[in-house]
């Protein structure tokens, strides 16, 4: 048996990134801030897909509090000027919930107060 399950909750660093593909294919990348201490923050890298990123290009602005659950994977290419492999971790989302008051939400985008989307729809 294998597990690679990842949960998150924390504050967006920035406004999501989306692309669009010819495919039809959606993704949104952008990064979650969560506190470890009251010192220390973390950041993340999170990748998103399809109706979810939809969603979040739509509602999650920077600073809006947001729940993630997704899985740890590893983007991978070679540096340009010295073709050394290089590596970054980046979170799967497969699901977003929306978190905050309407107060916060309203105030990064219009939308509800707490909602989750994910990419059963």
């Amino acid at each position: 048996m294998t597990l690679n399950k990842v949960y998150l909750v924390g504050r967006a660093g920035r406004d999501p990134e989306v692309k669009y593909f010819e495919s039809g294919k959606v993704v949104c990348n952008f990064a979650i801030a969560v506190n470890r201490t009251k010192t220390e923050t973390d950041w993340f890298d999170l990748e998103v897909w399809d109706k979810t990123a939809e969603v979040a290009a739509n509602y999650v602005k920077k600073g809006s509090l947001i729940g993630i659950s997704g899985s740890l994977k590893f983007d991978r290419w070679n540096d340009r000027t010295t073709g050394d492999e290089r590596q970054k971790p980046v979170i799967r989302v497969d699901k977003l919930d929306l978190l905050g008051s309407r107060k916060d939400n309203e105030s990064a985008s219009s939308g509800s107060s707490s909602s989750s989307y994910d990419d059963d729809f």
